[in-house]
């Protein structure tokens, strides 16, 4: 798909719909509308609004089920606990992410932007909700907003900020008790801000975020700064599924018009009847009659809006609708394709990279290492190589660790601790010494194998243990 996919503004719109002529900003007042996209939107809302709100409260195996504990690093997530060495997993997870979005996008369009992007979600979901419900529908809004500053519109501009600084606050504490836990969150909030000046700095930072995006710059975030619209033209084809209005059945649009006198017919116009409702419920402004535009999020308000109108002058649904390229220029919609396949099989791989990855993790982590500054110790008769085991319990439970030396020669091993029993990521250094007489062979390879109770899984380490030159080495 080439950027000649994306049309330009229509008549009247040279610019962004939301800044004026000169540059100052315009603010956008979409209208209500409803329908069945609106209101499927809103459950997936609700839905993905309750399970960000639950992740911190939710416990799975006796930890919250997101607990990124970043100054420890420590990671408890849905039962499983990971520390900074397992960070590696985060290059599938990424990938997974990336192509997932690229075979979305290549297959449904936008339908991230419109149903499941935070930015979305809360503004759609939580803050224009405040705002319709303080200020009214959107033709109030508009004469306030035209209109001199009143008692009443002061009151209602108090009451709505505050609403909005309040809700921002729970937001930005919800996301802090995903690094610090819920429990921890409570804590710091009974101990005050003075206790905790870190944490109430960035709680306080993201409030004023989340308080200037949402209450002010809203959709100037998807529009101006989100790269994702700008990269539409190299993710979607002529098959992606898009919003599109149906020119030739729309065109040449007009207002319904009654028959004057017996015999006399209107001009022949399309079923658009000009009445701008798609417009006006637009979150970022645009007129989708105009084609298809980056700054389309793809949230199907101006469908419910057109599927509306129509059903009052009596015309079929789907003038607007959700379609792609292809299928609004009549020439049908074609899903399988290259491009579906080629980011499917991107996405499969990377998606079975990590299942892998996750599968073959083992649970605790063990490295047996020589101890520093020392080869190997004379005694006499005897040779004595010293080892340091680091063991972490990566288990998200307590688990007992079991130490055996395998080695082909006659060897006297000391360990001081056989079994270590390790709380969850907890980590512990065991010495471990073997000691030979002179004269065998040197150097030789012996192994160590851990076992983990809780899991049930074994490592087996390899060490090598060295000698002097006249023993052979």
């Amino acid at each position: 798909m080439t950027s000649s996919h994306f049309q330009p503004p229509g008549p009247g719109m040279g610019h962004l719909p939301s800044v004026k002529e000169d540059g100052s900003r315009l603010a956008i007042h979409p209208a209500d509308v409803q329908g069945r996209f609106i209101t499927w939107r809103r459950v997936v809302f609700a839905a993905l609004i309750a399970i960000y709100v639950a992740l911190p409260l939710v416990h799975v195996g006796g930890r919250p089920s997101i607990h990124l504990d970043v100054a420890a690093r420590r990671f408890y997530l849905f039962g499983n606990t990971y520390n900074a060495q397992d960070f590696w997993l985060v290059l599938f997870l990424l990938t997974t992410i990336g192509f997932g979005l690229l075979f979305a996008t290549a297959w449904l369009g936008r339908v991230w932007c419109g149903w499941a992007c935070p930015q979305t979600v809360f503004l759609e979901g939580v803050y224009r909700r405040i705002e319709r419900w303080i200020d009214g529908p959107r033709e109030r809004r508009l004469r306030t907003a035209a209109g001199p500053w009143t008692v009443d519109r002061v009151l209602r501009a108090v009451g709505k900020h505050s609403a909005y600084v309040a809700v921002s606050l729970l937001l930005a504490h919800v996301a802090l008790s995903l690094f610090v836990s819920a429990q921890g969150l409570t804590g710091m909030v009974r101990d005050g801000p003075v206790q905790h000046p870190v944490a109430f700095a960035w709680a306080m930072a993201v409030t004023g975020a989340l308080y200037f995006n949402f209450a002010w710059f809203r959709e100037q975030l998807c529009v101006v700064l989100c790269p994702y619209g700008r990269l539409q033209s190299a993710m979607q084809d002529r098959d992606s599924l898009i919003i599109g209005y149906d020119l030739g059945r729309g065109e040449p649009r007009g207002r319904v018009q009654k028959v004057k006198a017996e015999g006399v017919e209107p001009p022949r116009l399309g079923d658009c009847v000009d009445c701008r409702r798609c417009v006006v419920v637009c979150p970022t402004g645009i007129d989708i009659r105009n084609g298809l535009q980056m700054d389309c999020i793809a949230c199907a308000q101006c469908v419910d809006a057109c599927d509306e109108v129509m059903d009052k002058v009596g015309r079929p649904r789907g003038l607007v609708r959700y379609d792609s390229l292809n299928g609004l220029a009549g020439q049908g919609r074609r899903v399988s394709r290259l491009r579906l396949f080629l980011y499917g099989g991107l996405l499969l791989a990377s998606v079975l990279a990590l299942g892998v990855s996750l599968a073959r993790r083992t649970p605790f982590e063990a490295n047996l290492l020589r101890l520093q500054g020392t080869t190997y110790l004379l005694e006499g008769s005897m040779i004595r190589n010293q080892f340091d085991l680091h063991l972490v319990n990566k288990n998200p439970t307590e688990s007992t660790f079991s130490l055996r030396v395998d080695s082909p020669v006659a060897a006297s091993v000391v360990v001081p601790q056989q079994q270590v029993k390790l709380a969850s990521l907890e980590s512990f250094r065991v010495p471990l010494f073997l000691t030979v007489e002179r004269g065998q062979a040197l150097p030789f390879t012996f192994y160590l194998e851990v076992t983990d109770e809780a899991s049930g899984q074994v490592k087996r380490l390899e060490a090598h243990f060295l000698g002097p030159p006249e023993s052979g080495y």
